[in-house]
């Protein structure tokens, strides 16, 4: 039979039977105060309704207006002569890769006479198109006013020309010199970047390309390393896979640069063999509130759980009753398991081995290349700029200053290079560090290919001409590897010879027809080492302490490359659904412990406790806490990405948490809050809606009797249809209308269902449907106030182990983290 379990949207919604009315009596208590929100002449130039609240933040199509009409693919608007293609109302389609350095996806890009509009997956890339959230938001990016307009020389506007010569100048002293000429970039798996950087270091032999990532994968690629005998991440597919276990693992995030949502959706289908799901770990991730089976544990006890584990598959046997189970069920799937871990080498090397042992079926072999971070060549970087060997540093898009754990120092050390050159987006603290500024172009403007993976050769071409005065880094390297005024600097010439030698057969109009091509690189990966003592060891010289922290990307900032787009700030975080901040997330009994509150106002807005977080001695100051169900005892969360500083009106939203990752351990341990006895003002959505006291409204059901009991059997039923009680005796809910009985049988029909095995909620659909509708923000303040606009929003519901009655025991005054406790028990 089904679940006794009851599903609610908030511990204050089951205390208080009169939420629904509370917030309805509060939603308009006052005018919605537009003119004071928006209404600021200054930054407007005028008053402004509150569809215009993207002007607030930034955002402008002014100048999209006049790049559309000189778009790579319309000459222009309006027409004298239409072109035949272009029809205006009817969108055109263009297939493109979505890359900023840290997020993938092959993609169609959605024009509108001369304008990208919206992005969507292109379905003949399969996994690889799949857009998450950020790739959604992408479009707006585009659109932000915020952004470097134009070259700068010494903080002055200036010309490419001048630029250049200035760059050209410090080449050569540097070349002369015998001095290193660094570029600094992200990730970049594009196989004509690297030819290009070639050519550039042929003619100056002492450049080097370095690559740095804020979110840099560098344990899963030491991991690799060690393992595969290869610098390159494992490709997953779940298909066909029955059990995957995880440790700390959120592989339907941002783990090793590749989401699993696709297959681990078509894994879950019902049947015999759908696949089941076990995670263990600290935080709660969406990935573990997806899971069948979930152990919360601290860190250091969620690596001592996987040791066990270890241990016991390779046949040293433990005595850990949890990892006793977990064990079984993989010797007992054998092949059609899979082991996938995160926060430490470690980690990494331990699951690896175990996927061998068990011969693994997930691990395909393939190898994905969106990840070229290595933590020896970085501090070889900083060795050769704190010796004075460094002549010329031109950055990509990167901004250690801000990224880096030591960013201070780094900053202090570059003003030794003569020469600093920042190809950046905004005014960041890179931007400010550099004597020469280039705007880089967006990846909706540019030329470029990528190589994501084995076998898969991707193409990116511009939907509109160059808003701003903007340059792609290849565009740079051209002209100081040729000269100024050289007929060799058009990167899309450079792009189709290089492209063309790829393809082979195939010719460069389709393959850029296509977005995702074959790629002669057949690149695998094979295991070939791995030292599971040393893992073991450096799993247990992570010292326990009374509070450890997990560091991880929420899905809608990432490592914080798009952290000034406001649809992704608003977006709620899938869990908390708090927008507009990131927090140090806390378990309820800890929160009692420390003292910790979080309540509601008389508003019904949640506020809480500001805490400053030290961690091994950094201290970040007023860090706001959630109070998290599902959080391990003895650990916190927070996300990285946020506090950015200097780039664009709402990136400096939230703490900066970089100042506590080394760039390779998202674990850490010797943790300590103090309470500062401020309050913070959240933004959540979660209460605008209850459920008035419908909680059975979603159904549970065990697999088995899912498969095997007919959903309205009279007695086992798990679904058994609604009945209300009528003149007429007990009647099902689809027999009862208010109306007269009408012929329906012709007509249009409307039906949407969602398979809740499929979707993961992670949010994608909200962002696109925001993009497709033009539905505007609204700001933290509204979102407080109840007053999205959204069209979609996914909730969040916890579950208690059991079944009660709603208030029963909650009349005596429970504080929420004693609520909490009473609804989840020991393992929720």
């Amino acid at each position: 039979m089904a679940s006794n379990k009851i599903q609610f949207r908030s511990i204050h919604e089951l205390k208080d039977p009169a939420l629904n009315n509370k917030l309805a009596q509060k939603e308009f208590q006052e005018e919605i105060p537009v003119e004071d929100f928006l209404g600021d002449a200054e930054q407007n130039g005028s008053g402004t309704s509150r569809r215009d609240f993207l002007k607030l933040l930034g955002f402008s199509t002014a100048a999209v207006t006049l790049a559309a009409c000189e778009a790579p693919v319309i000459k222009t608007i309006p027409y004298v002569v239409k072109p035949h293609d272009i029809i205006p109302g009817v969108p055109n389609y263009y297939a493109s890769t979505y890359f900023d350095g840290f997020d993938f996806a092959s993609v169609l890009v959605k024009t509108r006479e001369g304008r990208p509009i919206k992005i969507d997956p292109n379905p003949a890339a399969g996994d690889l198109g799949k857009t998450n959230a950020r790739a959604q938001a992408s479009v707006l990016s585009l659109y932000d006013n915020d952004k470097v307009k134009q070259p700068k020389l010494d903080g002055k506007d200036e010309t490419f020309d001048k630029v250049d010569d200035f760059v050209l100048k410090g080449l050569a002293e540097a070349n002369t010199a015998g001095k290193k000429i660094v570029l600094l970039s992200h990730s970049f798996a594009s196989p004509t970047f690297k030819k290009l950087f070639a050519e550039f270091k042929a003619k100056y032999p002492t450049a080097e390309l370095v690559t740095y990532d804020a979110f840099p994968h560098s344990a899963a690629l030491d991991a690799a390393q060690e393992v595969f005998g290869q610098r390159a991440l494992p490709v997953y597919d779940l298909n066909g896979t029955e059990l995957v276990v995880a440790f700390q693992a959120d592989f339907l995030g941002d783990y090793n640069a590749a989401s699993l949502e696709t297959s681990y959706a078509a894994a879950r289908k019902p049947g015999e063999t759908m696949l089941r799901h076990i995670q263990v770990e600290s935080n709660m991730s969406l990935t573990g509130a997806n899971a069948d089976s979930r152990y919360r544990l601290k860190p250091s006890a969620v690596n001592k759980t996987l040791v066990e584990v270890y241990n016991a598959i390779v046949g040293a046997g433990t005595s850990d009753k949890t990892a006793t189970e977990i064990a079984n069920e993989l010797k007992a799937k054998g092949s059609k398991a899979v082991v996938l871990a995160d926060g430490s080498k470690g980690a990494q090397v331990l699951a690896h081995l175990i996927n061998q042992k068990l011969a693994s079926v997930a691990f395909t072999g393939k190898a994905n290349f969106l990840r070229e971070f290595d933590k020896a060549r970085y501090q070889e970087f900083l060795g050769w700029v704190n010796a004075g060997q460094v002549g010329v540093l031109i950055t990509n898009n990167v901004d250690p200053i801000y990224s880096h754990y030591k960013g201070a120092e780094f900053e202090k050390a570059i003003k030794n290079v003569p020469y600093v050159v920042a190809v950046a987006d905004k005014k960041n603290a890179m931007y400010k560090a550099a004597k020469a500024v280039i705007p880089v172009a967006n990846w909706l403007e540019s030329w470029g290919d990528i190589e994501p993976q084995t076998g898969v050769y991707s193409l990116m071409q511009p939907t509109i001409q160059k808003i701003y005065k903007s340059r792609q880094i290849e565009e740079s390297l051209l002209v100081w590897k040729n000269g100024k005024n050289n007929a060799a600097n058009n990167y899309y010439d450079y792009l189709k010879a290089n492209a063309t030698s790829i393809l082979g057969a195939t010719s460069f109009n389709k393959a850029l027809y296509n977005g995702i091509n074959v790629s002669p690189n057949a690149a695998t990966l094979a295991y070939a080492g791995g030292n599971a003592a040393q893992a073991i060891a450096e799993l247990g010289n992570f010292k326990a302490s009374d509070l450890e922290l997990v560091l991880y990307t929420k899905t809608s900032m990432g490592d914080g490359t798009q952290a000034n787009n406001p649809w992704l700030q608003e977006l709620p975080d899938p869990l908390t659904r708090m927008s507009w901040d990131n927090y140090l997330t806390i378990s309820p009994k800890d929160a009692e412990k420390f003292e910790i509150e979080n309540d509601l106002n008389a508003r019904m807005q949640l506020n809480g406790s500001i805490v400053n977080l030290t961690v091994n001695g950094v201290t970040i100051k007023d860090v706001p806490v959630f109070i998290q169900p599902g959080q391990a005892e003895g650990s916190v969360g927070l996300a990285l990405g946020y506090g950015k500083k200097n780039s664009g009106t709402t990136a400096d939203t939230g703490v900066n948490a970089y100042p506590l990752f080394d760039g390779s351990n998202l674990t850490v341990s010797n943790v300590k809050i103090e309470k500062t006895g401020e309050e913070h003002e959240f933004a959540g959505i979660q209460l605008q809606n209850t459920l008035m006291g419908r909680y059975e409204i979603a159904k549970e059901v065990p697999l088995t009797e899912f498969l095997n009991v007919a959903f309205d059997d009279e007695h086992k039923g798990w679904n058994k249809p609604l009945e209300y009680h009528t003149i007429s005796g007990a009647l099902p809910a689809r027999k009862i209308d208010l109306w007269d009985a009408f012929d329906d049988t012709d007509g249009p029909h409307f039906n949407l269902s969602i398979d809740l095995n499929s979707c993961t909620g992670w949010g994608a659909c909200i962002i696109a449907c925001q993009a497709e509708n033009n539905v505007p923000v609204v700001g933290k303040e509204e979102i407080r106030m109840s007053r999205d606009m959204y069209w979609l929003r996914i909730d969040r519901y916890y579950s208690s182990r059991q079944k009660v009655e709603v208030y029963e025991g909650l009349k005596d005054g429970l504080a929420v983290p004693e609520l909490y406790g009473t609804a989840f028990g020991d393992g929720g």
